[in-house]
């Protein structure tokens, strides 16, 4: 029978996706782990690949149309199979059930029962590939007509199959390698891991509230534009409301002295140049001064879970990325154990890549704090708001030149203002003064970042 290509759940936070283009037309034949299309989620732009092969007989989400989680986006027919007559609809199969790669049962961003025990927008894949389904004794056999077919010519016992298509449905290639002996090619477990992978996405564990319903809605005049709201901007939308009516912010600010950090970054571009040429930004030595901080109070670094709080062992930074249609969050893993020619390079790589929406789910999983820069922006001080489950986030304001008092003098001097918004369930007053005047001092005296 014919195979529906369902539209995947990419993330948990994902209810619907935008079909952003098909990589192969009506007619293509299609193998197990060829990228079909592409697929647009609330954080990314991702591969689909496909699960089963045979022949693409029909489309029926076009490029640039949306789909909910599971609606049936093309019909793939296997070998020897017909397409159903014009006008029916494809026969429904079997399928894996749309839920989230979690550990457990706890859930994540627009999902029931959250539990926040891993870091901020950390949904955690299985390592290993999906196990293949066996049908057991009175269990109904799931195989295509094509499948049995192949069975009953070469003597195999379709019962003994274990299925690794959608939902343990045994197609072709499973019956192939039974006849021969082995397993199924490992280009299906390749495939089951990929998807399982790509599954991983930036989402924050927690349960958002929908946008306030009784919220005052505006007077559209003529000539005023009503902009549709992406599945970006709806998920924004719904975690920073919640992270303001739940989480209970209080915010600390201190002036930092940037005259040695600009000297020091000039000193150590110059010879840059002459080496591996990476250029670092004054970013690069904040980022690095909130990791090193985080290690020195590791307070700031936690988490509430509703009746304990946890604390990581790992430092994962969240950096704050403004893009064409609103703001991501890719993580440095591991940050602790990363060089400054490291966290640079990778902020780079990462910053490009999220504007370009080529990041992986991966990349916005682990983060534990997080810090947003508007310095390029002309903004000197802001309060940001926090990044749920996590319980600190750093904003950074621009570098101004303004008089300041030295030894009693007015002297010109270099001033950045950087903020810190905590979540008082988490961190006390005190606990977040220390961190932030962590951060001060290794701005301050930034050669203690690279010892």
């Amino acid at each position: 029978m014919p195979t529906n290509i369902e539209m995947p759940k990419l993330s948990d936070t994902m209810t619907e996706g935008t079909l952003v283009k098909w990589n192969k037309q009506v007619g293509d034949t299609i193998e197990i782990g060829d990228v079909i299309a592409e697929v647009e989620t609330d954080k990314a732009t991702m591969e689909m690949e496909a699960f089963d092969e045979g022949t693409l007989s029909d489309i029926l989400v076009q490029a640039g149309e949306k789909a909910a989680v599971g609606a049936t986006l093309g019909v793939l027919l296997e070998d020897g199979e017909e397409a159903p007559a014009p006008g029916s609809a494809p026969a429904a199969i079997s399928a894996p059930e749309s839920q989230p790669f979690a550990e457990g049962a706890e859930g994540a961003e627009g999902t029931e029962a959250p539990e926040v025990s891993q870091p901020a927008a950390e949904l955690v894949a299985p390592t290993s590939t999906p196990a293949l389904h066996q049908a057991g004794p009175g269990e109904r056999i799931k195989a295509s007509p094509l499948a049995r077919k192949i069975a009953d010519s070469k003597g195999v016992d379709i019962a003994a199959i274990q299925g690794s298509g959608p939902g343990g449905r045994i197609v072709k290639a499973d019956v192939e390698a039974a006849a021969e002996g082995g397993s199924a090619p490992s280009r299906l477990a390749s495939a089951a891991t990929a998807l399982a992978a790509s599954a991983k996405a930036q989402v924050v564990q927690s349960t958002p509230a929908p946008v306030a319903a009784a919220a005052i809605n505006p007077v559209v005049a003529a000539g005023d534009q009503t902009i549709e709201l992406s599945s970006m901007r709806r998920i924004i939308a719904d975690r920073l409301l919640t992270s303001k009516t739940t989480i209970p912010h209080f915010y600390l600010h201190v002036e930092c002295d940037t005259a040695p950090l600009m000297t020091l970054r000039k000193q150590i571009n110059a010879q840059a140049e002459q080496t591996h040429g990476n250029k670092y930004s004054i970013n690069d030595f904040v980022l690095k001064s909130v990791i090193n901080a985080a290690q020195a109070v590791p307070e700031i670094n936690a988490s509430f879970n509703g009746d304990s709080v946890v604390q990581f062992a790992k430092v994962g930074v969240s950096i704050a990325v403004a893009v064409d249609d609103g703001l991501v969050t890719p993580v440095i893993k591991d940050a602790a154990s990363k060089s400054m020619l490291q966290i640079s390079q990778e902020v780079k790589d990462l910053a490009v890549r999220a504007r370009d929406k080529k990041l992986m789910p991966n990349e916005f999983d682990g983060g534990t704090v997080t810090v947003s820069n508007l310095g390029a922006w002309g903004i000197e001080s802001f309060d940001a708001i926090i990044n749920p489950p996590q319980a600190a986030i750093l904003s950074v304001g621009a570098i101004i030149e303004k008089p300041v008092v030295k030894d009693g003098q007015i002297v010109a001097g270099m001033r950045m203002n950087i903020g810190l918004s905590c979540d008082h369930r988490v961190v006390d007053g005190a606990v977040g003064a220390r961190f932030l005047n962590e951060v001060k001092k290794l701005i301050e005296n930034p050669a203690l970042m690279l010892v």
